[in-house]
């Protein structure tokens, strides 16, 4: 019998949204028109129990959308999806913060979530007080909280501000307590949505080290949401895929990410929209720029990645590295070259746009993403994208094809670089 049972599962938000046609300049007589009918809509809303929305027009939004499937127990289960999937309006769902609009889910076990960070705790109460308020939360009695209490304060590493309120915490601090309760107090089923990343690299390792043992030792079940497709496929032994509020695949989790890694390659390209004011900015990155199917490649045929950066105040230790990644998120090598080798001029802003392009045969068959930053060494990184472009390198029968299985990240791979600048 499984230990989560989901049928039919979906959920509906309203939107409202401002009137498009609505003139840039309104009558004083229009606007309490307008009022009046927010009102009075809110009003019935309100004695209906339905959920209140501001605006003129309202739409209908299906964050999940007739999703069923079961969990085992001792299951480990990756939850990824594109933002705005539904991943963790699933998650607060199973952990009962919120109604599902239709569908059924029975959980068989005491669950225990970690969500965002500060969820569950009592910002005036100390780290103290909120470890025996989360205990008596979860179902635990006061003596079981005090059996678990020295291992949980040991795991959370944050002694010597026991007894301070959390509202004074770093959000990694909190991240740490607010793990280290969920997991010691011995939940049947251990819900996280992204809020690890929050935690340093030796916590997050801590982690994913506990949520191993609450699996294969103590036959616990974990609900894990990452976009760090590396994580995922190391600590899940099964997966599921959310696109659009809709289950579009579950299964082993090597199956589950490469079908994520093939339904990412629809673009070759990525943008940045926003305006940051960095002394360094990546602005567009872009994999085969000119092939008729950039993000299919074959093994005898190059690789092309095209970098565009806004450089506004570099100075000349600065580095620009792009990596590739495999289908896990794990690096296998990168290409780093000094911005003064592209140009010297420190005066005036430049746009920069550097091509890189790897000789075929160079990278083996597989599914493969592009990272690249702009740092200075051993001081700080300006400007970072990781995860981007994902490509495939296809096996069109050529006597490359022998290269399958080289360990890469020990290998230095060939390449050449060209560059143009701009004034901004």
């Amino acid at each position: 019998m499984p230990i989560i049972s989901i049928e039919n599962l979906s959920k509906s938000y309203l939107v409202g949204h401002q009137a498009s046609n609505r003139e840039r300049y309104t009558s004083l007589r229009d606007v309490a028109a307008q009022r009046f009918r927010s009102f009075a809509r809110n009003g019935c809303d309100m004695l209906m129990g339905r959920q209140m929305v501001q605006g003129d027009e309202i739409e209908e939004f299906w964050a999940l959308k007739d999703v069923s499937f079961d969990i085992k127990q001792g299951d480990v289960v990756g939850i990824i999806g594109r933002n705005g999937a539904g991943k963790s309006t699933l998650l607060k769902i199973l952990s009962r913060i919120t109604e599902p609009t239709s569908g059924r889910v029975t959980l068989r076990g005491r669950v225990a979530s970690l969500l965002e960070v500060g969820t569950g705790f009592h910002p005036e109460l100390t780290g103290r007080e909120n470890i025996f308020l989360n205990g008596a939360i979860l179902g635990m009695s006061r003596s079981e909280i005090k059996r678990k209490f020295d291992e949980i304060v040991a795991f959370a590493e944050v002694e010597k501000f026991l007894d301070t309120p959390v509202k004074r915490y770093s959000s990694g601090m909190y991240v740490r307590l607010a793990f280290s309760v969920a997991a010691h107090l011995e939940p049947e089923i251990l819900v996280i949505d992204e809020v690890l990343a929050v935690g340093d690299a030796k916590f997050q390792a801590k982690c994913l080290g506990k949520m191993k043992s609450l699996s294969h030792e103590q036959g616990r079940t974990v609900l894990f949401v990452s976009h760090q497709l590396g994580v995922i496929s190391k600590l899940c032994n099964r997966a599921v895929l959310l696109k659009n509020g809709q289950l579009t695949f579950t299964g082993k989790c090597e199956e589950v990410v490469t079908q994520y890694l093939c339904e990412l390659c629809e673009t070759n390209e990525y943008q940045a929209f926003e305006q940051i004011e960095l002394r360094s900015q990546i602005r567009r990155v872009r994999i085969n720029p000119h092939g008729k199917q950039p993000n299919e490649i074959a093994l005898s045929d190059a690789i092309h990645i095209e970098v565009e950066a806004t450089v506004l105040r570099h100075d000349l230790s600065a580095f620009l590295g792009i990596g590739i990644d495999d289908k896990y998120g794990n690096r296998i090598t990168t290409f780093v070259k000094p911005i003064q080798d592209f140009c010297t001029d420190t005066k005036t802003a430049h746009t920069l746009v550097v091509k890189l392009s790897i000789p075929g045969g160079a990278i083996a068959p597989n599914n493969y993403s592009v990272s690249v930053a702009l740092f200075v060494p051993r001081s700080e990184v300006t400007d970072s994208i990781t995860s981007i472009c994902p490509f495939r390198i296809i096996d069109d029968g050529s006597e490359l094809s022998m290269l399958e299985g080289i360990d890469y990240g020990s290998v230095l791979l060939p390449a050449t670089w060209e560059a143009e600048t701009f004034g901004k």
